[in-house]
């Protein structure tokens, strides 16, 4: 990646509309993400990547509770802006998401590029790497039940685990086994298959399937009434229950 704004890429984006009178000048890139210069007012994502506004920090629950500093959670979540123009090698490939959807995508950072621009945070990040769009702008905990994954992902309901042995003696948290079964409740459209004219791949599994799955797979996240959901690649699923 240049560091200078000289070419005029920055971050598999690229820095535009940049105010007459503005001297060009280099980023400044921090641990936390790539900051763009002031005097530019876009940026434009390239390729199969999109531009998301990063949605707000909860600090308080949607009943009203406020939340101690240490319970609020890096955003995951955050609006669409701007898709890029699809090309990918040579080909151009067609978009599952539009600006205004609300994603998903992984609280880990190497799948995306976070950006500074105009005081507001966003992230670059390519389509296939989003986990699914969520059904409101602001979307919380409470809204995984609805969430569409995208690309070859499950949302599963994951089964909750027995508390006790057969013995009948009363399990901690921290002997039980993480969860291995689920229901499904959602599924994406299938992988992107560049070798079939562009088309997805068709998934195997469908709604209301009980199914195995590999242990660590996926994202596992959990709506205010302490039911547990993980989102996985249809490739992690071991077999249908």
């Amino acid at each position: 990646m240049q560091s200078s704004v000289g070419s005029r890429h920055c971050a598999s984006g690229r820095c535009a509309s940049r105010r007459p009178g503005v001297a060009r000048t280099s980023l400044r890139i921090r641990a936390e993400a790539v900051v763009i210069p002031d005097g530019y007012t876009a940026v434009s994502p390239r390729g199969d990547r999109l531009l998301v506004k990063v949605a707000e920090e909860e600090t308080k629950t949607r009943g009203g509770i406020l939340l101690p500093s240490s319970a609020v959670k890096k955003p995951t979540s955050g609006d669409v802006v701007e898709l890029g123009d699809g090309r990918v090698g040579t080909e151009t490939r067609p978009f599952v998401l539009k600006p205004g959807d609300t994603v998903l995508y992984s609280k880990f950072g190497f799948m995306y590029t976070d950006l500074k621009l105009s005081g507001q945070d966003y992230i670059l990040i390519r389509e296939e790497d989003v986990i699914g769009i969520m059904p409101r702008s602001g979307a919380q905990a409470e809204d995984i039940p609805d969430m569409k994954p995208m690309a070859d992902r499950v949302l599963i309901k994951v089964e909750p685990t027995a508390d006790m042995t057969v013995g009948g003696v009363v399990l901690p948290e921290s002997a039980k086994e993480r969860p291995l079964s689920g229901t499904v409740v959602a599924v994406g459209p299938g992988k992107y298959d560049a070798a079939a004219e562009g088309k997805r791949k068709a998934m195997v599994l469908k709604e209301g399937d009980r199914i195995l799955y590999f242990k660590y797979a996926g994202d596992n996240m959990e709506t205010p009434d302490g039911t547990k959901y993980v989102v996985l690649r249809e490739d992690d699923v071991l077999c249908k229950a």
